[in-house]
């Protein structure tokens, strides 16, 4: 017997699977774009302001003192008081020459006693000796001139020529043109401060 060739039929050969495909490549997302800065708030980013001219400064007028009441012959009210304080300010509200007349004679007066008292009574100045209670001299402005009162003026050497109602005053009136003889002044005035005086208490 003939041996049957037995053929085998091959198989065709399977087609291989293709390859895994490729992912598509994703499509990069477009870049977002950045948001711009927020402005800044800072003091440093906001525009300076203009600077402003500060206003001038105004000076202040000086205000002015009250003027002082002036009696009969320009001769200026202030109160009574005791002291160098008082007969100060009188002197200061003299006004033209009776200042530098009255200044003078106090400027003497001081020289030719010294510790003298002062005191203003009836808006004129009164000196009386350093350690006594009254007064030796009083002191009034007028109009045209300053009057002295020596109140124990009769007892002086040599006696001042003013004569007055009283027993023992003399006066002397010194005008803006005299001259005054300061050394007969003077010595007045030491002699004056020697002698027991004239109280307001009798």
């Amino acid at each position: 017997m003939k041996a049957r060739k037995t053929t085998t039929k091959s198989k065709p050969a399977s087609k291989s699977k293709p390859a895994v495909k490729a992912k598509r490549a994703v499509k990069a997302k477009p870049a977002v774009k950045a948001k711009p800065a927020p402005k800044s708030t800072s003091r440093a980013a906001t525009k300076a302001k203009p600077v402003t001219t500060s206003k001038p400064v105004v000076a202040h007028k000086p205000a002015k003192m009250p003027a002082a009441v002036l009696l009969a012959g320009g001769n200026p009210q202030v109160a009574k008081g005791e002291g160098d304080a008082p007969v100060a300010e009188l002197i200061s509200k003299l006004a033209d020459w009776k200042q530098g007349l009255v200044k003078r004679i106090d400027a003497l007066i001081s020289a030719a006693v010294p510790g003298v008292r002062r005191a203003v009574k009836w808006n004129s100045p009164f000196y009386g000796a350093p350690g006594t209670d009254d007064y030796f001299l009083g002191l009034h402005v007028m109009a045209k001139y300053a009057k002295l009162a020596f109140f124990r003026g009769q007892s002086l050497e040599p006696i001042p020529p003013g004569e007055s109602k009283g027993q023992h005053t003399r006066y002397l009136d010194i005008y803006e043109s005299d001259d005054i003889d300061e050394r007969l002044l003077s010595a007045w005035v030491k002699q004056a401060s020697r002698l027991q005086g004239w109280s307001p208490r009798g």
